[in-house]
């Protein structure tokens, strides 16, 4: 996937693609042997993701004039035309279960481009989801062990990650089926639901929560659904600020911990519904079992938050909820300190004074 291109002050070599050496490794693995056409199996075909003898190697990583490797890009000047299949037609959308072409009946050529690598760090398999080539997606996919499918290009995504990009919820199955890691985190620190919780792709995200691996395809890998990316945000809270509803009640169905708070100061998915300043959003929260006094690092509630931003309609809905007007934050402020209206937030309407209710006039 592209982004800008680095800048000169970036020298941080751990950018860079650091999958190409996972793929390098596979040159310690047998050569591939020459097999009849019929006859029995010893059980020790070639390997086809490993170069053949006397066909070119991985292409050389190429540099721009300032020294950088070029990024990951949607339209890579590795190829201009859409992917064709290695030995077969393209199909509409990816099966995982669909007829595949025997390693066996690879030519050398076909096997070198299983192993290429473009010079923004992209495999095959990060091409052909680029260029959505769903049946070169499912050849590789049938080929490759699954470690190849875990390697990151240059930008640390991982197919995976491209695939929910660009909404492709037939490949992210797919991906899944085959044992894709859920877990790695980009050069931003999302993982692919994360991304898929930014782009509000509910059929994307709904792959990864419900997909498992088909056995003998590498151990299961569970989501940490508190798994925060670099700016301190879970799947949650990012699902929140797109006050996505159906895609906050998909992670929590699947384990979202409703009161896990964001890095950076603390607030839970409720005190970012008070910013959104949606009255449904924060009453759908409180129903499914939000803490109403859930504290920011700097002890303000959700009812601090509502108050001193006057948003009277909010703060009615965490009252009638039990939240406590009178908590105080470091600040020493209670939520009736920072309402325009501190009568509003009392926390009982019930004074008499010899008998009679006490009426409040503006």
């Amino acid at each position: 996937m592209s982004e800008a291109r680095k800048g000169p002050d970036e020298t941080d070599e751990s950018q860079y693609d650091s999958g190409i050496e996972s793929l390098r490794s596979l040159r310690s693995l047998p050569e591939p042997t020459s097999a009849p056409a019929s006859g029995p199996s010893d059980g020790h075909g070639p390997q086809p993701w490993t170069h053949p003898p006397g066909t070119a190697q991985e292409p050389q990583e190429k540099e721009d004039t300032d020294g950088e490797r070029a990024d990951s890009t949607y339209g890579s000047s590795s190829l201009t035309e859409p992917l064709p299949l290695l030995g077969g037609t393209e199909t509409e959308n990816p099966a995982p279960r669909s007829p595949l072409p025997a390693a066996g009946a690879l030519s050398p050529q076909q096997l070198e481009a299983l192993t290429y690598i473009s010079e923004d760090g992209d495999t095959l398999v990060h091409l052909a989801v680029i260029h959505e080539a769903p049946a070169v997606l499912l050849c590789c996919l049938a080929l490759l062990p699954r470690e190849v499918l875990d390697i990151q290009n240059n930008l640390y995504q991982t197919a995976l990650h491209l695939a929910v990009h660009l909404d492709q919820p037939g490949a992210v199955r797919a991906l899944v089926l085959k044992g894709a890691s859920r877990m790695l985190q980009d050069r931003h620190g999302d993982t692919a639901l994360h991304v898929a919780c930014q782009r509000q792709h509910l059929a994307c995200a709904r792959c990864l929560l419900e997909g498992r691996p088909e056995p003998g395809r590498g151990p299961l890998h569970s989501l940490d659904l508190q798994l925060q990316n670099w700016q301190g945000l879970a799947c949650l809270h990012i699902a929140t600020l797109q006050r996505n509803r159906p895609l906050m009640e998909l992670l929590l169905q699947n384990g979202a911990d409703i009161d896990t708070q964001e890095g950076t100061s603390g607030k839970t998915a409720l005190h970012l519904a008070v910013e959104t300043q949606e009255r449904g959003l924060v009453q759908f929260l409180l129903q499914a079992g939000a803490r109403v006094d859930a504290r920011m690092l700097n002890g303000c509630t959700p009812l601090h938050l509502a108050a001193g931003r006057g948003l009277s309609s909010i703060s009615s809905a965490l009252c009638e909820a039990g939240a406590d007007s009178l908590l105080r934050n470091v600040e020493d402020e209670t939520p009736q300190d920072l309402a325009e209206d501190p009568l509003a937030l009392l926390p009982f309407d019930d004074l008499k004074i010899s008998g009679k209710p006490l009426l409040c006039a503006d």
